[in-house]
């Protein structure tokens, strides 16, 4: 068997598209969706199952863990047992698949991640920790572009960190800010949840050729908002800030709590959406309100509020506890946990669920952990380097 093993995992980091060539002499097998298979396809499904259990216990780690995501480009019936055999970041604490950036993140403890910012092309690079130390190199999460408009600022978060136009297949979202900086929408370019309704507003137009067809209008489901605090008074102190999480109830952070979760990246095509208006509307207004997990129950979203540090008088400055992951003082740093509803507060609403902080001139760490993913926070941490003046 760890011949075999070894023989496997070198087949498929040999090959540079979702077709495995076979290099004995068997010829490969063109199924009947167009695909090109591997002789291994026809590997008896309780020895395959095996085999996968063994590539994804022992390619724990990036970049060694590309192997598990090549097992699941091999053909279809390989794709399934990967996906069965694969746990969700919730679970694993590992991120696989480019999905899993839309899940929520370990329920146990912190994700660490970074981002690293280039001022002259306005764009930030999320990348996973692989190891404890903040030097590596890290293993490509997400991409955000800064666009500035008349009205408001635009971050498009994308997959891919050499196309962040929201006409790429790789757009996954975007951030947008008001005229001051003060509130922002995370918008998610796909569904949060069963039943989740795409509002109707400017932002619903036609898309580039890049589409799969010219016809569909982009996806735009508002999933959080952010609102910094005005510092009307003008005293100097940290930035103070909200996080209402529409896609994700509050009783989520509970012990049995459960936050929505995304389990595909829908394809783009006309007969997944509604009939739209192709004129523009002059209302700009966007619908808030979220159907799906929230509206079954009576249970509003999840809210998130930075914690409060504390003043150190050596130090003459407020302090937050990062435990080493933040090495340097800005006004950008802080902690979220979540805020206790009306009753007073558990032991839930004290762990920390992100944390963003500066280590370099233009390096951050971000950490997350359940019940927000991997997209949200990197939105929410977005917001935190565009200028606040009223806020400061």
């Amino acid at each position: 068997m760890p011949i075999m093993l070894r023989t496997i995992i070198h087949d498929l980091k040999s090959r540079s598209h979702r077709v495995v060539q076979d290099a004995s002499s068997m010829d490969p097998v063109v199924v009947s969706d167009g695909f090109t298979q591997s002789f291994w396809a026809h590997i008896p499904h309780e020895l395959l199952r095996e085999v996968l259990i063994r590539i994804e216990a022992s390619e724990d780690t990036w970049p060694q863990r590309k192997s598990v995501v090549a097992c699941a480009g091999v053909c279809r019936s390989w794709r399934h047992i990967t996906k069965e055999i694969v746990k969700l970041p919730q679970f694993s604490s590992k991120i696989t698949f480019p999905i899993s950036v839309k899940q929520p993140g370990p329920r146990e403890h912190l994700l660490q991640c970074f981002i690293k910012r280039n001022r002259s092309t306005q764009t930030y690079l999320l990348y996973l920790n692989l190891t404890s130390t903040l030097g590596d190199d890290g293993k490509f999460l997400l991409a955000a572009r800064k666009c500035r408009r008349p009205t408001c600022t635009d971050y498009m978060i994308s997959l891919d960190a050499d196309d962040m136009s929201k006409g790429s297949n790789a757009h996954v979202g975007k951030l947008r800010s008001n005229f001051l900086g003060t509130k922002f929408t995370i918008y998610d370019a796909q569904p949060p949840h069963a039943g989740a309704k795409i509002p109707k507003s400017r932002s619903t137009r036609l898309v580039s050729l890049k589409q799969v067809s010219p016809r569909v209008p982009t996806g735009s489901y508002p999933v959080a908002h952010i609102s910094y605090e005005l510092n009307v008074l003008g005293s100097r102190g940290p930035r103070r800030m909200d996080c209402v999480m529409d896609s994700i109830p509050s009783s989520a952070i509970k012990p049995g709590g459960v936050a929505p979760t995304q389990t595909e990246h829908s394809i783009k095509n006309v007969d997944m959406f509604p009939s739209f208006s192709l004129s523009r509307s002059k209302s700009n207004h966007v619908e808030n309100s979220v159907s799906g997990p929230l509206a079954d129950q009576n249970d509003g979203g999840l809210v998130l509020k930075n914690k409060a540090p504390r003043w150190h008088e050596q130090l003459q400055c407020w302090c937050l506890n990062f435990h080493g992951r933040v090495t340097v003082a800005s006004v950008k740093n802080f902690q979220l946990v979540a805020s206790p509803e009306n009753g007073p507060a558990g032991p839930e609403h004290d762990k920390i669920i992100l944390q963003f902080g500066k280590v370099g001139k233009d390096t951050f760490t971000m950490d997350y952990r359940y019940p927000i993913s991997a997209f949200q926070a990197f939105a929410i941490c977005l917001s935190s380097f565009d200028t606040k003046i009223a806020c400061e």
